[in-house]
């Protein structure tokens, strides 16, 4: 303990007169002591701790071992005060190995630059005089509501989609509720902004636009030592982790590194959408390089030069990060995959989920909100799903993951065989349609998707003989759906179903526009990213969006809020049906199969209730007992990004 005379140290310190005391705090008040330390040759290195004022009497907060203390020198007359920081004089002093010691408190400056509680203009008097504010802002006092509407005016004055995300995120950093603010109030506007199509560029181009580090990077540097990586994150309530190795983005490929956008974008999606803590979010990279060989030869490029590890090195280092997270935040961590290849996203999903809380967007929330738009749409074309036949062109994550869905749900409605009910779904790869005799070449994946047929090549002759009711273009391939495939499924059915669902938008397989003028504007149609309105003789239609962000920030809050251990099936079926029974006869009469994302908090906290109900009657939820309104419960449990009054 230092004692010191408690006027001469403030006065030292440059505090004196009312502002010794903050208001409403006592006679305690924490503050920065500079501490200097002398090296062997004499020369003075700043090694400042923190202190704490309390009875006259100065504690030490954190104490750098064996310093002389010394209190910063007064100036002299006629000279400006010696600067006993050392990294602000000469630049050889630069080379001196110190350590870095300081005290961050929500007061003052610091306040302003923490973005989880400054409210830049919106401080109250009250506030700036209680947390010594006074003369760092400009005297005026904005709302939060007026701080939202400059923003969105700010915002929109960039003509550049990647200029938007970067202010988005710019405000992220630094007012987090005004961030959250901004995007729940204009989600429809913002939400291709924040996610796709404009974090696909974001990711390609994040070396060069990297500003603040976000989410945590676990490479292969740091194999053997993830938990204490994971130690290094400052917040230790984890809900939710997102994690990627970037093998996957989108359409786009192999990234590496620079898939960290799509774990921020989707917690950002969590918080906004969910209303999941973003102090509960983990957005996590796997960095174990890279095969894309622009990246690794670009002098921008945040991550690992080296090709990507595979085979042992790759799972070993997995596991450890798979038993790192659960033993460091429990088991009702919910991790979620998140663009991973096909290869590894499989067996990821095959081999944690019987021992962790688990889920792959990519596989199960794409197939969760594509048969929720199939239940919206049979609403218009009539029948059940057993009633109608499906072909899709991809067979990858989203290819598979859909149609095993689908098949499930028809298995449950019609209590018929999953073996039988899958051969209502066909799909198509690379090599054409997936038939009984490539059996043994396909990847296992493909090989409940292999009906007898002969073989066929190209899609469109697929198209002629499956006869199908429904399309779906998984296949991240642009502009696959030709005017001769769509005049084609037009011509088999009064209102084909069309689902053009590849991201971003340069690899959709149609346009809103192509669906429907050639299917003479009777298709039903969505997509994976947005479109605008089309108006096609005389009549606007409007192209809904088979966004997975209608499902996961609402199934994540469902299974938080149940302490749910694992994922089943059943809660994907439950979390369709919820969104699908969310869609008006309104939106109906604008051709849409989607609810409109204004509704989206309303929608959430309903597929939440849905996916926890199912969770308690399976018994795999802990928060007990049950809520009794799973709906209101879901709502209170909901981040709120409105202002807090400080004390």
């Amino acid at each position: 303990m230092i004692s010191l005379n408690r006027t001469s140290f403030l006065t030292q310190m440059g505090v004196s007169g009312p502002c010794s005391t903050p208001s409403g705090t006592g006679n305690r008040r924490p503050m920065a002591l500079k501490v200097v330390s002398m090296d062997s040759n004499g020369r003075a290195g700043d090694r400042s701790g923190s202190v704490l004022v309390e009875n006259n009497t100065v504690k030490e907060i954190a104490k750098p071992p064996s310093p002389v203390v010394e209190v910063e020198p007064k100036s002299t007359a006629g000279a400006w005060p010696q600067d006993a920081y050392v990294e602000d004089s000469a630049p050889a002093m630069n080379e001196q190995i110190m350590t870095p010691w300081s005290l961050s408190v929500a007061s003052g400056y610091n306040l302003l630059r923490d973005p989880r509680h400054n409210k830049g203009l919106a401080f109250t008097e009250k506030e700036r005089d209680a947390h010594y504010l006074r003369g760092l802002l400009p005297p005026t006092i904005v709302a939060q509501n007026l701080q939202v509407k400059k923003m969105l005016h700010n915002i929109r004055q960039y003509q550049v989609p990647l200029q938007k995300y970067m202010a988005m995120m710019d405000l992220q950093e630094r007012n987090e509720k005004l961030f959250y603010k901004l995007l729940i109030d204009h989600v429809e506007e913002l939400l291709p902004v924040v996610y796709t199509p404009t974090v696909g560029e974001a990711c390609q181009k994040y070396g060069s636009i990297f500003r603040q580090p976000q989410g945590l990077y676990i490479s292969l540097r740091e194999k053997g030592r993830i938990l204490e990586v994971l130690r290094n994150w400052p917040e230790k309530n984890i809900q939710v982790i997102v994690v990627t190795d970037g093998e996957r983005i989108l359409g786009l490929g192999d990234l590496g590194c620079q898939g960290m956008g799509i774990p921020v974008g989707k917690l950002s999606l969590y918080t906004a959408l969910g209303g999941v803590r973003p102090s509960a979010c983990l957005p996590v990279t796997i960095d174990v390089g890279t095969n894309n060989e622009e990246l690794l030869n670009d002098e921008f490029y945040i991550g690992l030069r080296q090709k990507r590890a595979t085979g042992q090195e790759y799972a070993e280092l997995m596991d450890e990060f798979m038993t790192a997270v659960k033993q460091c935040y429990g088991e009702k961590l919910l991790i979620q995959f998140e663009d991973f290849a096909n290869h590894n996203a499989f067996d990821l999903l095959a081999k944690y989920g019987p021992t962790h809380l688990v889920f792959n967007d990519d596989i199960q929330g794409t197939a969760s909100v594509v048969l929720a738009g199939l239940i919206s749409a049979l609403k218009v074309v009539g029948g059940s799903l057993a009633d109608h036949r499906f072909l899709f062109l991809g067979a990858g994550e989203a290819g598979t993951g859909i149609a095993e869905l689908i098949a499930l749900e028809i298995s449950k409605q019609t209590n018929a065989p999953l073996e039988e009910t899958r051969k209502k779904v066909w799909l198509v790869d690379s090599k054409g349609l997936i038939v009984s005799s490539r059996k043994d070449t396909l990847q296992h994946f493909k090989k409940p998707w292999a009906h007898e047929h002969r073989p066929i090549k190209k899609l469109i002759d697929a198209v002629k003989e499956i006869k199908p009711t429904v399309l779906i273009g998984t296949s991240g391939v642009g502009r696959t759906f030709t005017k001769e495939v769509v005049e084609t499924m037009a011509s088999i059915n009064e209102q084909p179903i069309i689902l053009s669902l590849s991201n971003p938008t340069s690899q959709s397989e149609c346009t809103a526009e192509e669906a429907y003028k050639w299917s003479q504007g009777r298709a039903i149609f969505a997509s994976g990213s947005p479109f605008d309105p089309v108006k096609f003789k005389g009549k606007m239609f409007v192209p809904g969006q088979a966004n997975n962000a209608y499902i996961f920030p609402g199934f994540g809050l469902g299974l938080i809020m149940s302490g749910t251990i694992r994922v089943h099936d059943d809660m994907l079926l439950a979390a369709s049906e919820a969104l699908a029974s969310q869609v008006s006869q309104e939106d109906f009469d604008k051709g849409l199969i989607y609810p409109p994302f204004t509704n989206i908090r309303k929608i959430s906290a309903h597929i939440a209730a849905s996916v926890a109900a199912k969770a308690y009657e399976l018994g795999l939820a802990t928060r007990l007992p049950q809520p009794k309104d799973l709906v209101k419960y879901a709502e209170s449990c909901m981040y709120s990004p409105s202002y807090q009054n400080y004390r």
